[in-house]
């Protein structure tokens, strides 16, 4: 990870728990508290103000108030031990900080944030409203489902080849990481100042949680925080 010491960042593993409400039944909802709160011990990290979305797979960017949960793709905030959380299994978690006027952010990118340009809505969201400068912002993708196994519909290929370039496609497999980001250095955020994970979570399956490898399985964070 490329962020300073004034900001907390991690993503959890399935070692960590399911630390998602939405995909099991409420009599479970105790133990996904208890992993929620397992976490302050395990990272150092107070998450009692922790923010989080109920993730819809589109491009609504929103200014963390107030409220606990919020109904969008991705959240930012200036606020200290405010930790902001997105939700994972394949799609790509993305974390944002702007070292500069100390604002952060996270998105959560599928196949569908991705293709709405959620990391590009969240980067104007951050220059509109604490006034960051794109090349001082630093993104991390966290790990995700990778071009070696995004597997997709000829169609779906054939949307990707117009939209955004045959360079994503190999065969039926598709590159979001890629895409991502493509559009993130488009809105002028330096290449020094990204970093990729390379871990596939659907080859990984023994760390991390993947909706490909079970449709009913848990989710794991990416969490950031200004400290």
């Amino acid at each position: 990870m490329i962020f300073d010491d004034k900001v907390k960042v991690f993503f959890t593993t399935k070692y960590d728990k399911n630390i998602a409400f939405h995909v099991v039944d409420e009599k479970d909802h105790a133990e996904v508290k208890k992993a929620r709160e397992k976490l302050s011990k395990t990272y150092n990290l107070d998450i009692s103000n922790l923010k989080y979305m109920d993730q819809i797979h589109g491009n609504d960017v929103i200014v963390v108030n107030e409220d606990e949960k919020y109904t969008c793709d991705a959240l930012i905030t200036n606020k200290k031990n405010t930790p902001l959380m997105i939700m994972s299994a394949d799609c790509i978690g993305i974390l944002f900080y702007d070292p500069i006027q100390m604002a952060i952010g996270v998105a959560h990118a599928g196949r569908n944030g991705t293709f709405l340009e959620i990391a590009k809505k969240t980067i104007e969201s951050m220059c509109e409203n604490y006034g960051s400068d794109p090349k001082d912002i630093q993104v991390e993708l966290g790990p995700s489902i990778q071009k070696c196994c995004y597997e997709v519909s000829h169609e779906m290929v054939e949307i990707v080849k117009s939209n955004f370039g045959e360079e994503f496609c190999k065969g039926r497999n598709i590159d979001l990481q890629g895409i991502n980001k493509k559009q993130i250095l488009d809105m002028g955020i330096k290449e020094q100042n990204i970093n990729i994970s390379t871990i596939c979570t659907q080859c990984n399956g023994e760390d991390y949680f993947s909706y490909r490898n079970d449709s009913t399985c848990g989710r794991f964070a990416g969490i950031i925080s200004i400290l």
